[in-house]
């Protein structure tokens, strides 16, 4: 097999138990990379087909071929479907296709078994309610000192997500780091059987996906999946202060860890420095971690945590930790006429109150403004949680608070019962980038913090907005409300 190249059609096919359909190729070809969509397949990759909820990828196989796509994954049921002519399309361009039941399991099935050519590979897993993305990428950071790194882009950490990362590894890579997400029940155990981990750790439970799951229990026992495939020499890494930390632990096979700040002896002293991030010293030297606030610095631990099961140099975590930088979304600190705290690429009740805090006990010389978007996900419960959070933010030290969402009327109640802090709740975009455009001025700290969906981050241009006096502001806003 040629230098590049994943896997031969043959041997897949091969390995999988499936047929295959072969044009001028038959035996022969094989692929260098994957792709699900046809607008990103290329030269020599394999293209697989899947069939989703608005499209269905059997249409766009010629697609994938035109633009250089060596074969293709499609299932038995659309081979069969003449209007499609996959086999004439086939026998037409050369090109392969490895025919399977199910083009989600065969995505699955041909990463396990990819995975299998790297036996000495440290497979590293991490699962939570929040924190895995910068996790991950701290960790990330901190074993690439020394050791050559693969982890997943971005948050691709679904059913297609995670497969498709696997297909990033080579055979230099001496550790591959996966972080593992879900929209449904039984999906942390779907991936778990795909990567088998070696080394998995679980950031938190907390209430994301509850809408899902029903209660923050069953979250527990779904993130514990990631541990279902362990063996005897496997690494579970389980916060020390998590309350679900038996339920987590009970049965498991392999080694037990507890992280967090009283399980590392080189862990001295640690000082918050606001908006600076986090001075910390380690092993007797002193460094400073980047990313604001108690919770970031958490997930530093987490990552140090899964650094020591490798293992890498003292010298490695420390500077590893000093060189992370924020992620899009995840604790941006955004400098400027008006100081802007973007954390808005997800949002649930623990990492809402978690933002609130750290801007609650920031030492600032103006004005804290907080601007918060539904929570998403949260089902039945949304409503309690929204209430909670407006309880919050009525003993917050904000001077004034923006409500973006139809979830956040629950908030708006419980704050015009408190007859507090001023707000400003709406279900339009439009409204609340003028209301807030009007109402910051020079020295203020804002707050943007809300769920993916919400889309807080296009506020950001507009932060450095015309200046009115509060009073002024509130009573504009009174007759929007009022109007609306």
């Amino acid at each position: 097999m040629s230098s590049g190249i994943l896997f031969g059609f043959a041997e897949l096919s091969n390995a999988l138990d499936c047929p295959l359909v072969s044009g001028e190729n038959a035996g022969g070809g094989g692929f260098s990379s994957v792709s699900i969509d046809s607008r990103t397949a290329e030269p020599r990759s394999l293209f697989v087909a899947l069939r989703g909820a608005a499209l269905d990828g059997h249409c766009f196989v010629w697609a994938a071929f035109d633009r250089g796509a060596a074969g293709a994954m499609v299932d038995a049921a659309a081979l069969g479907d003449r209007r499609l002519g996959l086999e004439d399309l086939s026998r037409r361009t050369g090109k392969s296709l490895i025919v399977v039941r199910d083009t989600l399991r065969g995505l699955q099935d041909a990463a396990r078994i990819y995975l299998e050519k790297f036996p000495n590979l440290v497979r590293i897993g991490i699962t939570g309610s929040s924190g895995k993305t910068t996790t991950k990428e701290i960790a990330a950071a901190v074993i690439g000192r020394e050791k050559k790194v693969l982890m997943n882009r971005g948050n691709l950490n679904s059913e297609t997500g995670l497969p498709l990362s696997v297909f990033g590894i080579r055979g230099d890579h001496e550790a591959a780091i996966l972080e593992m997400g879900m929209n449904r029940r039984g999906e942390i155990r779907e991936l778990a059987s795909v990567f088998k981990p070696s080394v998995a750790l679980i950031t938190n439970v907390g209430s994301s996906h509850i809408g899902i799951l029903g209660s923050r229990g069953a979250i527990a026992l779904e993130k514990k999946n990631i541990f279902a495939f362990f063996g005897d020499n496997d690494v579970a890494l389980i916060p020390e202060d998590e309350d679900y930390r038996p339920l987590l632990a009970e049965g498991l096979p392999g080694h037990i860890r507890f992280y967090g700040p009283g399980s590392f002896e080189e862990l001295g002293a640690v000082r918050d420095l606001g908006l600076e991030g986090t001075e910390f010293e380690w092993a007797g030297k002193k460094g400073r971690f980047g990313l604001p606030g108690r919770h970031n610095f958490r997930d530093a631990l987490a990552a140090i945590a899964i650094a020591r099961e490798l293992p890498v140099s003292d010298q490695a975590i420390r500077e590893g930790l000093e060189s992370v930088r924020p992620l899009f979304g995840r604790s941006e600190v955004i400098g400027g006429k008006v100081t802007v705290i973007r954390d808005c690429y997800n949002a649930n009740p623990e990492s809402m109150a978690e933002a609130i805090a750290f801007c609650d006990h920031l030492e600032w010389p103006g004005r804290k403004v907080y601007v918060t978007g539904s929570m998403r996900e949260l089902g039945r419960l949304s409503v309690d949680a929204h209430e909670e959070l407006g309880r919050l933010l009525a003993l917050s030290r904000a001077e004034m608070i923006f409500l973006y969402g139809e979830e956040m009327a629950a908030a708006a109640k419980v704050l015009e019962e408190s007859d507090g802090i001023p707000f400003f709740h709406t279900t339009e975009m439009r409204k609340l980038s003028e209301a807030l455009g009007a109402f910051v001025r020079p020295g203020d700290l804002v707050l943007l913090k809300g769920s993916r969906s919400c889309a807080l981050e296009s506020l950001t241009e507009i932060l450095g907005g015309a200046e009115k006096s509060p009073e002024a502001v509130f009573a504009e806003m009174a007759a929007a409300k009022r109007g609306s």
